[in-house]
């Protein structure tokens, strides 16, 4: 990622990660790079931390990003034969995903300018990319690109600030304890958004209040934080934090008193509109949008407009153009007449209904069919969880259930669908694909990512194909003086 107007060498990111300098740089770095497949920064001014994942070593692309022209290194360990690098530097630290979070964290502390931190089980990304929305035409923001809001995205995202910002906005996820408070020192955000919780990673909490409190860590020294109060179990965990005793709470409600009260939502066939009050008048916006996630979404952007004093006609206008944010519940042509609705990112219990929900306002006279993974890290027993699945999916009235995954094929008779299938594996359902015959169908395509169901979406995505025509003229010219030769002209 590129950081403007502020230059860093490398003897001084040393000092910042606690590094050992091995070799000198005379260049300033601008860009950081995490992954070796995507270079898309010059090699001049690039420095590559060699991160250490569970199927992964970046240590191991060294040889291949000199060749490439990479001369700046941050790793954990030296190569064995780190001396051929000639023109290499290499900065040698104790842990290359820290080493990379307090480089960020260095960085953030320069500038003191609104910074927007967001977590929540859902709609980081979409309240994220709304925010970016409604501000872009008053002031130079960064923001989080795509949903980079990892241990390793969150420092990513900080890094771009540069002098031309004046606002930014990050988005913070987490999977298990002890992440937030990381993610906290990068972010330092000024101003908060709690979206909601939900079941999505509970494997690694305890409870429910465990990782509302985990989360919570993001907005310890927040001077305002924004929250919906219908979620009684995050306000009652918000209100009794004593972190969070100098943190102005901006509330918003559609049942309860709060500082912007929800007093009607109606929707229509493409729209919704919102009306509440906001210190005793009246105001509203239309979304275009239907489905009670965009709904909640969008009222948290809402909220913090009003915070922050943003005119209010403005707001509306751009309220009415609110973009779809394809990372999620994409909606595509498919193969025979199909549409796929393309939710192959993440799987829990809460974002699995808000799909259903999707695909069942498609309204088209297509049979509805549901591609679903196992779902990981819930933190549930298997027995009780697939049980609420199959529950949930009955509900919802689908036409045909495909499973894929062990725990599916395990609880299958679970699901009363008369159109059911299942498979232990996503290759297992690619072999058999051609004998599934999908037409005249809405697919919901619904997996963890460990699934890989991009394969998925792939077989069953429209193919478009480009025709290109090519004329070749010497040909044309040749085949005219024949014509004429022959025709005696």
């Amino acid at each position: 990622m590129p950081v403007g107007n502020i230059p860093y060498y490398t003897e001084e990111i040393a000092k910042i990660t606690d590094g050992k300098l091995i070799g000198r740089s005379t260049e300033s770095i601008s860009h950081l790079i995490t992954d070796s497949r995507v270079i898309t920064f010059p090699s001049q001014g690039s420095l590559f931390f060699a991160i250490k994942g569970e199927r992964h070593d970046g240590h191991n692309y060294i040889d291949e990003l000199y060749k490439k022209g990479i001369r700046n290194f941050i790793v954990s360990n030296l190569p064995e034969n780190y001396k051929k690098y000639n023109e290499a530097t290499f900065i040698l630290v104790s842990d290359t995903v820290i080493a990379l979070q307090n480089l960020a964290s260095f960085h953030r502390k320069k500038y003191n300018i609104p910074v927007i931190g967001i977590t929540g089980s859902n709609g980081k990304t979409i309240v994220k990319e709304w925010l970016y929305h409604f501000s872009e035409d008053s002031m130079e923001i960064v923001r989080s690109p795509k949903s980079f809001n990892s241990q390793i995205g969150v420092p990513l995202s900080v890094w771009q600030l540069n002098t031309d910002t004046q606002m930014a906005i990050f988005e913070a996820g987490i999977s298990k304890p002890g992440e937030m408070e990381n993610l906290e020192k990068i972010i330092q955000p000024s101003i908060g958004i709690f979206t909601n919780i939900g079941q999505a990673h509970q494997q690694n909490f305890i409870n429910l209040e465990q990782k509302i409190n985990e989360k919570l860590l993001l907005f310890k020294n927040c001077k305002t934080l924004i929250y919906c109060k219908d979620h009684s179990l995050v306000h009652k965990q918000i209100t009794g934090d004593q972190l969070l005793s100098g943190c102005r709470l901006f509330i918003w409600s559609k049942n309860k008193e709060a500082d912007l009260k929800i007093t009607e939502i109606i929707k229509y066939e493409k729209f919704t509109k919102i009306t509440g009050t906001f210190r005793d008048l009246q105001i509203d916006m239309e979304i275009p949008f239907t489905d009670d996630a965009s709904v909640e979404n969008a009222i948290h952007c809402w909220a913090l407009m009003l915070y922050l004093e943003h005119d209010p006609e403005k707001v509306k206008e751009k309220a009415r153009t609110l973009p779809v944010v394809a990372m999620r519940l994409e909606l595509k042509d498919g193969i025979n007449n199909c549409i796929i609705i393309n939710d192959s990112y993440n799987s829990d219990i809460g974002s699995l209904n808000i799909a259903l929900d999707f695909l069942n306002r498609q309204k088209q006279s297509r049979k509805k069919t549901l591609i679903l993974s196992d779902i990981l890290q819930s933190g549930h027993r298997d027995d009780s969880l697939y049980l609420e699945v199959a529950e949930l999916v009955d509900s919802k009235n689908i036409d045909r259930f495909i499973g894929i995954g062990p725990a599916l094929l395990k609880y299958s008779t679970f699901f009363n669908n008369s159109d059911k299938l299942f498979f232990p594996s996503t290759q297992e359902f690619i072999n058999k694909f051609s004998s599934l015959r999908f037409r005249d169908e809405a697919i919901l395509i619904k997996g963890a990512r460990n699934f890989n169901f991009e394969k998925l979406t792939g077989l069953l995505q429209q193919k478009t194909h480009n025709t290109v025509l090519e004329i070749n003229m010497n040909a044309v010219i040749h085949n005219l003086f024949m014509l004429r030769h022959y025709a005696g002209i």
